[in-house]
């Protein structure tokens, strides 16, 4: 009776200890880029509020370095030997392996149903199975021919998004922004449904269009003419972000305004973004708020690199700070609900 419950237990412990071995399959360990089982069982879609996340619940995945987005589908962050990479949200790690072309890679597959990719490490410092804590160090960065950086992606399904529909490059902030994940076949469409960069509260999204600029010439009048923007500046070559929702009306280089962009937005508003370096958009493209547009330049009449940024309202100028707060860097929620239901802005 003994032996017959120890083999009992001894069956038990072998069972458990398969069950937690095989959480993965054998591609889920191998592969990169993988279905996620389950995801879509249940509805077509699901949402992301990363309004309501706490700081502690997201961290950059190399919080001392500096990130640029390479083909619209991945970060590239660079920084110094030993630096350490951390885990971006809360998750279990898929995949630590060596893979050709990507080095030492970890997956980590999120409660939120994302993944993340870090690649080329020096060292990965988990393993499968292995739950991780949003900020958690999980690798040493690493690189190659001589220079030390990390790739990181995220995936949503098998598939990657654009790195910045979640967070800003340079600031290495959360967007704050509500996403919705629906499945169209094998594809994933990537929807903002709603929040704001500072309460995340489900209204139609509206965007700062340089976050932690500061207003170098304000909407007036300037040395006797009409300045029928504002001009907020950051740095050179700095990411531009759409307003609003819209459609892209006008993308060229226009007189004085140098690179200029027009977009046109629901009720008669349209939105500006002149002496851009370089325009990201043609006409006729739909943007969504908070979509990367253009980058920061000096294109014509422009003494320094900065943003010129226009707000029209049934083709007529009006002040921006009218509907945005420049020193929060965020739309007036209360001037926007309002403009929504009666297509008029009145500033509260």
């Amino acid at each position: 009776m003994k032996i017959r419950y120890l083999l009992y237990i001894y069956t038990v412990i072998i069972v458990l200890t398969s069950a937690v071995k095989d959480e993965f399959t054998a591609l889920e360990r191998q592969q990169i880029s993988i279905e996620t089982p389950g995801l879509f069982d249940h509805s077509d879609a699901f949402t992301i509020d990363f309004g309501a996340y706490r700081t502690s619940d997201f961290s950059f995945p190399l919080p001392v370095g500096k990130a640029i987005i390479v083909n619209g589908t991945e970060m590239e962050i660079s920084s110094q030997k030993g630096d350490a990479v951390k885990a971006m949200f809360d998750g279990k790690v898929r995949l630590a392996k060596h893979i050709a072309g990507h080095g030492n890679v970890i997956v980590v597959r999120h409660d939120n149903g994302l993944e993340t990719v870090y690649a080329r490490n020096a060292e990965n410092l988990v393993k499968v199975g292995d739950k991780v804590e949003a900020g958690q160090t999980i690798a040493i960065v690493g690189g190659e021919n001589g220079r030390t950086f990390l790739t990181f992606y995220i995936m949503v399904n098998g598939g990657r998004l654009n790195p910045e529909m979640l967070v800003f490059p340079k600031s290495h902030k959360l967007t704050r922004r509500t996403l919705m994940f629906k499945l169209k076949g094998k594809n994933v469409e990537t929807i903002v449904v709603g929040g704001n960069q500072k309460t995340g509260k489900a209204t139609e999204q509206a965007f700062y269009p340089l976050p932690d600029a500061k207003v170098i010439s304000a909407y007036g009048k300037r040395g006797g003419r009409m300045h029928s923007g504002v001009d907020i500046k950051t740095k050179p070559n700095d990411d531009i972000f759409a307003a609003f929702d819209g459609e892209v009306t006008m993308s060229q280089r226009y007189a004085a305004y140098g690179n200029l962009i027009k977009i046109k937005h629901k009720n008669g508003l349209e939105t500006w973004y002149s002496h851009n370096s370089k325009n990201l958009v043609s006409v006729g493209d739909k943007v969504k708020a908070g979509q990367v547009i253009a980058l920061t330049g000096q294109t014509g009449r422009a003494s320094t690199a900065h943003l010129h940024f226009e707000l029209r309202l049934n083709g007529r100028a009006v002040n921006p700070s009218t509907l945005f707060d420049h020193n929060a860097h965020k739309v007036k929620e209360d001037v926007y609900k309002s403009f929504q239901k009666t297509g008029k802005l009145r500033n509260k």
